[in-house]
């Protein structure tokens, strides 16, 4: 397994608020727009799943496989190429300062790794800088 880490990020609310929003995936609805088109597409969600088609990968589903209230939100593929793990951990370091990080794990093989190892990273990053970025 590989893992992929974001930076941490600072985010200017309450981990209450943060947590409710990011562990009900009917949210990004809101942030539609902000998806890049030529990147992603076929972007369809509920509260507990989401799914998109990403050229060439194809599409990739992520189901939330569990809740820790205010600190923890897991994700885990379940239509994936490669298996992949994602969560995202919150820590209130004081009021409206919350700390947010995200971390994909992949069972890479040796011949993939260094193919997508870059992108996956890439990925990981930019969305943590999205998040970071929501109106909370």
């Amino acid at each position: 397994m590989t893992d992929f880490v974001s930076e941490v990020k600072t985010i200017p609310h309450n981990d209450d608020r943060i947590f409710a929003m990011l562990s009900d995936l009917s949210n990004l609805e809101q942030i539609k727009d902000r998806i890049p088109q030529d990147k992603v597409s076929d972007f369809e969600f509920d509260s507990d799943s989401c799914s998109f088609t990403v050229a060439p990968v194809g599409k990739i589903t992520f189901q939330i496989v569990e809740r820790e209230p205010n600190k923890l939100i897991k994700f885990a593929t379940t239509n994936s190429p490669v298996p992949l793990f994602l969560w995202i951990q919150l820590v209130q370091a004081g009021d409206n300062d919350t700390k947010m990080k995200l971390t994909a794990r992949a069972e890479l093989n040796a011949f993939i790794k260094p193919m997508v190892s870059k992108p996956l990273q890439d990925a990981i990053d930019k969305i943590s800088t999205v998040l970071a970025g929501l109106p909370y």
